[in-house]
């Protein structure tokens, strides 16, 4: 299980945040593997809430490959995972847990290189949860190193420049969904490739486009920060592209260990901020959306220091910008 830390005081209590990135799953330890068990259900995710004491008002859950179903036909296992978060909301919107709405709006999976036959996966998707279910994610990261103690799947190199994939994408956005995509950084070109032949395609970046500092990127950061930064701004000029900032507190070279390293704020502030500065600098606020990614993020610190650090990086923006940044880009992304 987690090891619990102990929460600092919150800075700014009483703004509304709208939490965009936040996994419920319940790991269990598998045979041959390192990975140790992990529960992360609802009530896991509200006494974390409430012991911030952020005033988060209401998260978007981000697929992450669990409760798929084992039963029928397997482009339609991830509606299973849309049926278990449906069910969190469903817990959360009875008004018997607290004032924050849990898994308020959905981003599943689905198989984009379905090409036009992920049209009833999506339909499946919203038959289940309804206006909750706002977008997917599928699986578009990919590094020649290991990620989360494993090798990449060979097949998801170049994945979004495929016509097949893009069929599928231009699916979603004429079913008024939208695409959140985690990739790192040298894969940011392909990003904008996509952008470019789907503009009427909401995209959200997720985790800032991670930089990869190991394998080939080893020893190299000032340039990988460097290709990033340059990235981001050519990502950036892409009119339907938002941005989460966050994903930064994750190891992705080792499986999820669950163990929190237990940073300051103030640690993960100075840490973060020449990143999360760039991409504010870059999209706007307006485009921004900060995110806690958690529990992956935990790695680094606790929710409540978490977004105390977002708040430390703020301190320097007008109240709109930390209104935009904190709640109204997720909430106009997600249609909340």
């Amino acid at each position: 299980m987690t090891r619990q830390a102990v929460e600092e005081q919150p800075i700014d209590p009483q703004r509304p945040i709208i939490d965009p990135h936040l996994h419920h799953w319940e790991l269990l330890p598998e045979s041959g593997t390192l990975r140790s068990s992990h529960r992360f259900l609802f009530h896991e995710a509200l006494d974390m809430v409430n012991r911030s004491g952020h005033n988060i008002t209401h998260t978007v859950f981000a697929e992450c490959l669990t409760m798929y179903r084992v039963d029928g036909p397997p482009e339609l296992a991830p509606v299973g995972e849309t049926e278990f978060a449906n069910g969190i909301a469903a817990m959360s919107a009875s008004g018997g847990y607290g004032p924050c709405r849990f898994a308020h709006r959905i981003v599943g999976r689905a198989d984009l290189m379905l090409g036009a036959a992920v049209e009833p996966v999506l339909e499946a998707h919203l038959a289940v949860a309804g206006e909750r279910f706002r977008g997917i994610r599928c699986h578009t990261v990919f590094s020649e190193s290991n990620l989360f103690g494993g090798p990449s799947d060979p097949g998801v190199r170049g994945v979004m420049l495929r016509p097949q994939f893009r069929q599928g994408a231009r699916v979603l956005a004429g079913m008024g969904l939208s695409l959140d995509v985690w990739c790192l950084h040298h894969q940011l070109d392909d990003l904008i490739s996509l952008a470019d032949a789907l503009p009427e395609l909401s995209i959200i970046l997720d985790h800032i486009g991670t930089p990869e500092y190991r394998g080939a990127y080893a020893g190299r950061e000032n340039e990988v920060r460097a290709e990033w930064s340059a990235k981001i701004g050519e990502l950036a000029l892409r009119p339907n592209v938002c941005i989460k900032l966050g994903g930064m507190g994750m190891d992705i070279y080792r499986s999820i260990d669950n163990v929190s390293e237990g940073a300051s704020s103030q640690t993960l502030a100075e840490r973060w901020r020449p990143y999360m500065e760039t991409c504010i600098e870059k999209f706007t606020a307006r485009r921004c959306m900060f995110e806690s990614n958690f529990p992956p993020d935990q790695a680094a610190g606790s929710y409540g220091a978490t977004w105390n650090a977002f708040k430390i990086i703020t301190r320097g923006c007008s109240e709109g910008e930390k209104d935009w940044l904190f709640s109204r880009t997720a909430a106009d992304v997600y249609k909340i």
